[in-house]
């Protein structure tokens, strides 16, 4: 456990999927921690007091004492390395390597989906209509990379539970939350994520009405 105050601002409806990432990450590894509201949709990421905090003026952002960090990869990379109690990262070099690659891809690319498929199918059961030509395509993207990545059946991505299984569970929902066409063995490994204890208690959390 840690004696130095941590702070976790996060969005005031908890629908950010970076921001469940590093709630996650920190429950995992059993720190205590100060949980912060945002208002995004009043603009308070913006306001001087948050803005002289976060260099990027986003969330989620940590503040450990007196450093505070922005971006939810680099969060969750700090925390491994700062508590090494209960990894969140593969021990393997390489396996650690490729679980940060599928961190940035789900971060950088898969756009159509983010624009098409809000989290707030996720975690307020918005329904949307069929998605675009190009939203399919990155469905197909999606799709193809996560069953090659879980291609023997495995339950996590990389033998142990990683804090990239989330990522990966939470860009599958979007879709099958949504009814769109998954192949049943990626809904199976979504649903298992999604039970994970510290996985429930984000998408358990009272949401204010939209």
């Amino acid at each position: 456990m840690n004696a130095a105050p941590v702070r976790l601002y996060i969005d005031a409806r908890f629908t950010s999927p970076y921001a469940m990432s590093v709630f996650v990450a920190l429950r995992e590894k059993d720190i205590d921690f100060e949980l912060m509201k945002v208002d995004l949709h009043a603009a308070r990421h913006r306001a001087k007091g948050y803005a002289d905090l976060s260099l990027t003026q986003r969330v989620p952002m940590l503040v450990d004492g007196d450093f505070s960090l922005s971006e939810s990869s680099a969060i969750t990379e700090y925390l491994e390395d700062r508590f090494a109690q209960t990894p969140i990262y593969p021990r393997d070099v390489q396996q650690r390597a490729r679980a940060r690659q599928v961190q940035a891809w789900l971060r950088s690319d898969l756009v159509a989906i983010r624009e098409e498929r809000s989290t707030l199918v996720v975690f307020y059961g918005r329904q949307y209509p069929p998605l675009s030509s190009d939203g399919q395509a990155a469905a197909n993207k999606l799709i193809s990379a996560a069953q090659a990545l879980l291609a023997d059946g495995q339950e996590h991505l990389f033998g142990e539970w990683s804090i990239a299984d989330v990522d990966l569970a939470l860009m599958l929902n979007r879709l099958i939350l949504n009814g769109d066409e998954v192949p049943a063995p990626l809904v199976q490994y979504a649903q298992r994520q999604w039970q994970r204890a510290t996985v429930q208690e984000w998408v358990g959390q009272q949401r204010p009405p939209l």
